[in-house]
């Protein structure tokens, strides 16, 4: 047996799968996340409830939720109609999690939940279901195979319905425009909260580890500044002390395999001008993302007022635990 063949015809099955989901959203997946928005705006929460592996998507589905500031609860189907039901507050909103549509508890469930919930959202692979038919809105995950050669096993429907959540959560997220800043209120602890709550003046070269040179510098007294600082790039400034670009050493390199006298040429020759900035207050975590999109090594980093006061090199990053 080909056990790696085997593993990637399950992942091709799933992966084909979720681009049928996709495929066949539309406007009704729009208003579940208004739906899901509005309940928030009105200091509502959205109660998550499944059975069986739908709970434990569920489950996932609340965490993310919760993570990127969308109130959200778990309520067992079981324990609902023993007492949990009181999780359920009037004007909250219901998304029930049911592959089938007609999982027992769940269908017994629902007459109790429809007299508190101002909405229920249902994710299902059966559209014609009971669930489906006392839900307001639903969303449509099923699935022409199962990865269970078998097919029997869940598998890329609760891939669907896994994936489904996430979709709804993200675009959530995008629609209360929540941002970085939100999320790292929110995740204070351990790597990821020093990942996103540090900021750009936490780990920016200063002082005596900046290389900055007038315009009227060669480069020969830059790469000296540069060594001297051990910095990988030289600010350069105007004579007013403004900004005039950045002069790093694959800028020397590429000068001095068309120029070996190079040393005695102006810096502003060889410099980029107009360099990409960023603010001492931003996040370190945007520092990544800019990098990253341009293809660079170093950013120089202004004050509110425009003042150059700093320079991030990629390997600060890792110094500090951020890569």
């Amino acid at each position: 047996m080909d056990l790696l063949k085997k593993a990637r015809a399950v992942l091709a099955i799933e992966a084909s799968q979720l681009q049928r989901l996709a495929k066949r959203l539309d406007g009704t997946f729009a208003k579940a996340v208004e739906a899901l928005e509005d309940t928030l705006s009105q200091g509502k929460k959205i109660v998550i409830i499944g059975v069986g592996k739908s709970e434990n998507i569920g489950k996932k589905f609340v965490a993310t939720l919760n993570s990127t500031g969308a109130t959200a609860v778990n309520l067992s189907c079981q324990n609902a109609l023993h007492g949990d039901l009181g999780m359920l507050s009037s004007g909250d909103l219901v998304v029930a999690l049911s592959y089938s549509g007609e999982t027992a508890e769940m269908i017994s469930l629902l007459p109790h939940v429809k007299k508190r919930a101002s909405l229920i959202i249902a994710v299902t692979g059966a559209t014609t279901s009971t669930l489906a038919k006392h839900s307001d809105l639903v969303l449509d995950t099923h699935v022409e195979e199962e990865a269970c050669p078998l097919q029997l096993a869940p598998t890329s429907s609760s891939t669907n319905m896994l994936g489904l959540c996430d979709a709804l959560a993200m675009v959530l997220l995008e629609k209360r425009g929540f941002r970085a800043e939100d999320f790292a209120e929110l995740h204070p602890g351990g790597s990821l909260g020093k990942y996103l709550l540090t900021r750009v003046r936490d780990i920016m070269r200063t002082g005596s580890a900046l290389a900055i040179v007038p315009t009227s510098a060669n480069v020969q007294t830059a790469v000296s500044t540069m060594l001297e600082a051990r910095a990988g790039a030289a600010i350069i400034v105007n004579p007013d002390d403004s900004l005039a670009g950045i002069f790093t050493h694959g800028d020397f390199i590429r000068g001095y395999q068309s120029d070996r006298g190079i040393g005695d040429a102006p810096v502003s020759k060889h410099m980029t001008s107009d360099p990409i900035t960023v603010r001492e207050d931003d996040l370190a975590v945007e520092i990544i993302k800019t990098l990253r999109e341009h293809k660079i090594d170093d950013l120089i980093v202004l004050d509110s007022t425009g003042k150059t006061v700093g320079l991030v090199d990629v390997q600060d990053l890792s110094r500090t635990g951020l890569t």
